[in-house]
């Protein structure tokens, strides 16, 4: 297998139920595909196999579910060891993990958010550092979606900077959930964009939300990727460039030619962004 250097272009999220669908794809038909580990580690037979498969036709990106960056547990070093020895095999150019936590004496099967504080930046850049080494890697944390805010000493943004900036990790920035935190929370999310430090950036997430009413939007990835959404990608890549972006989808699948129309708009919106560079360049 060629070894994939770096991610590029747009991606899909990788889910069993595409399986069928993903293998007859062409090849041309995305730049990558993402999976959570957490899902496959140990899995053989036909879904291991189409695994494998797959990834030999295209860059396969990892996100995280479970390592729980922000709790107060150990981290699982048994769990990293099998995370890494995935990625080895697989030839993955990039891992991420929410920054958040979901477990505590077990796990929640939920992303807790954070307190926004100086302590928690440094209790959960500790454990970034950790898991960089476990894995002999750099990572990206995601920025993700809450409802309910813990104590904030410091805002979003600034919780976020220092984090990657004391960490030294890379960010996975997810454009829906920043629409709906800003919606949710009354924050300008033009204004997070603009503080959003580009060289930390090396993915994007694109996904649908669900409007519960015009101050409470809920992120549940079972939806075509709304209008007011790909105004925000679309202003991201003048602030980024153009990132690597996946489309995520978990729930209420459709056919996998929509999914691939909602890829192509993507790669529309990059499309326009390079001719805006070299316009202005």
């Amino acid at each position: 297998m060629t070894p994939f250097l770096s991610l590029q272009g747009a991606g899909l999220g990788l889910r069993r139920a595409l399986m069928p669908e993903l293998l007859t794809m062409d090849t041309g038909a995305v730049d990558f595909l993402e999976c959570a580990p957490d899902n496959w580690i140990g899995v053989g037979g036909t879904y291991g196999d189409g695994l494998a498969r797959l990834a030999e036709r295209f860059p396969l990106s990892c996100h995280g579910l479970s390592l729980s960056l922000g709790g107060p547990e150990p981290l699982d070093h048994v769990f990293l060891r099998q995370t890494r020895e995935f990625l080895d095999r697989h030839h993955v150019p990039l891992f991420s993990e929410h920054l958040s936590y979901c477990s505590d004496d077990g796990h929640l099967y939920d992303l807790i958010p954070m307190p926004f504080t100086d302590e928690a930046v440094r209790h959960i850049a500790r454990r970034i550092r950790e898991v960089q080494d476990a894995l002999g890697r750099r990572i990206a944390v995601e920025n993700i979606s809450y409802y309910a805010a813990p104590y904030q000493a410091l805002s979003e943004i600034d919780f976020l900077r220092a984090v990657l900036a004391e960490a030294d990790c890379d960010l996975l920035l997810d454009v829906n959930n920043l629409f709906v935190n800003a919606c949710n929370h009354g924050y300008d999310a033009a204004g997070f964009l603009a503080r959003v430090p580009a060289e930390r950036v090396v993915c994007l997430h694109v996904a649908g939300h669900y409007d519960e009413a015009p101050d409470l939007k809920i992120d549940t990835h079972g939806a075509a990727v709304k209008e007011d959404v790909w105004g925000l990608l679309a202003s991201a890549y003048q602030h980024l460039g153009r990132v690597p972006t996946l489309l995520e989808r978990d729930f209420n699948l459709p056919p996998l030619a929509e999914l691939l129309g909602e890829v192509g708009y993507i790669r529309g919106l990059q499309s326009a962004a390079q001719a805006l560079e070299v316009r202005h360049g």
